[in-house]
């Protein structure tokens, strides 16, 4: 199986200016293309070190994918490292020069010279166009390996990764037939989700079965290879099939599917609609709710309640329940997803109460305690959660675990 490396230039990333999203978009995009990574480098704005990361990721795969350091500026230099590796000379190509000079012409400036630079690239290399920006990739290729060197900037990068890297990608692997599926799962952590799949997840298997997990979301990516379309696509679908039976009302989705989206066209199709009633989620459940296109079919309307007045003046939660059992209890929850449904006239209604932190929490409410309630046909079902991490991750798992139990509520 043909692999790749992914190697990240930028001073800006070693010290945390800069956020290295370009490696993990990389990543995942190479896992569809059924190209595993094999290794990630990070380097600075550095002629030597650039050269040894080259040479590293040369000796263990196949596509070296690089980013970041095609700027005109002295301190890109990623172009220079790569005359270095390959032991040329740079060349200034005329044709790169006109279509800089007018990149810059259709906006009505003059081309600084610093951009000329720009224009150079290795001797008996090819330019990747840039249809976004001045700065052409870089394709080489040496010993068998390909390397292509991309901007740094992401919109760049994506554009031309998709444009004109994938193409080159995929004839390199034209004997290598690789089908991917994806499973997408919530309800339980990664941990768990590998004892239930058992060996499924050992290395060097074909199908091989990665996975991957994003506020919650676990996804497990089947990868099956073979010399034949139509057996590649028979193992993938078998081993789809296995991991189902495995896990169950855990998998909600296929390829990019949300729980927002699976939730939102169930409600669609069976004419059902849905409110919510938030208070430590500040309104990220109706966030992620509407940012489905269409969630206006079933999505009818939402209240950030965050203090006990608004609780008891919007949603109609009995001053009682407060002072009794506290605005973090399951009474309360319930309350709020009853009073939701009722004022919205909605068939479901979810209401949220917790501690998101970093501050608020108890000995008897400590941080990260959630409860959740569904009210709908059938009654209120209300749960206790106690999530770990951060705000961010509190928020983000209380509303996607809201959004579960109505997936599950649906039957789905």
């Amino acid at each position: 199986m043909k692999k790749a490396s992914v190697i990240s230039v930028g001073n800006e990333l070693l010290d945390g200016q800069t956020v290295d999203t370009n490696a993990a978009f990389l990543g995942s995009e190479l896992l569809c293309l059924g190209i595993p990574v094999t290794r990630r480098f990070t380097v600075g704005d550095e002629i030597d070190g650039i050269v040894r990361m080259l040479a590293l990721a040369c000796q263990e795969a196949d596509f070296v994918l690089v980013t970041g350091g095609l700027g005109p500026t002295a301190d890109d230099l990623t172009r220079q490292a790569l005359a270095a590796f390959l032991g040329v000379e740079l060349e200034l190509r005329q044709d790169l020069l006109g279509q800089i000079k007018a990149f810059f012409d259709s906006r009505g400036r003059a081309m600084p010279q610093v951009n000329a630079i720009q224009a150079h690239i290795p001797a008996g290399t090819e330019a990747i166009p840039n249809d976004l920006g001045t700065a052409p990739g870089i394709l080489a290729r040496r010993e068998g390996k390909v390397i292509a060197i991309m901007p740094g900037v992401p919109f760049e990068m994506r554009q031309m990764f998709g444009q004109s890297v994938v193409p080159v990608l995929r004839e390199a692997c034209s004997g290598q037939v690789v089908v991917v599926q994806r499973l997408r799962c919530f309800g339980e952590g990664e941990s768990a989700i590998a004892e239930r799949i058992g060996p499924a997840m050992q290395r060097g298997r074909n199908p091989l079965v990665n996975c991957t997990v994003d506020h919650g979301v676990v996804t497990l990516h089947v990868v099956a290879t073979s010399d034949e379309p139509g057996k590649a696509r028979r193992m993938a679908d078998q081993e789809v099939e296995s991991l189902r039976a495995r896990l169950g009302p855990l998998v909600f989705g296929t390829g990019d599917q949300t729980l927002a989206q699976v939730v939102g066209n169930r409600l669609a199709t069976s004419g059902k609609t849905l409110a919510v009633a938030e208070s430590c989620t500040g309104g990220l459940t109706a966030k992620i709710l509407t940012d489905v296109a269409g969630s206006s079919r079933y999505f009818t309307c939402g209240w950030v309640a965050y203090s006990n007045t608004a609780k008891a003046r919007e949603l109609g939660v009995p001053t009682g329940l407060l002072d009794t059992y506290g605005a973090v209890s399951e009474q309360v929850a319930s309350a709020m997803a009853q009073g939701a449904r009722h004022r919205a006239h909605t068939d479901y209604a979810i209401g949220i109460t917790g501690i998101a932190g970093p501050a608020g929490g108890t000995a008897e409410r400590p941080v990260g305690l959630v409860f959740i309630s569904i009210d709908g046909d059938g009654g209120t079902t209300t749960e206790r959660f106690r999530f770990a991490g951060d705000r961010d991750s509190v928020r983000w798992r209380t509303a996607q675990t809201a959004l579960n139990m109505v997936r599950l509520r649906l039957g789905l």
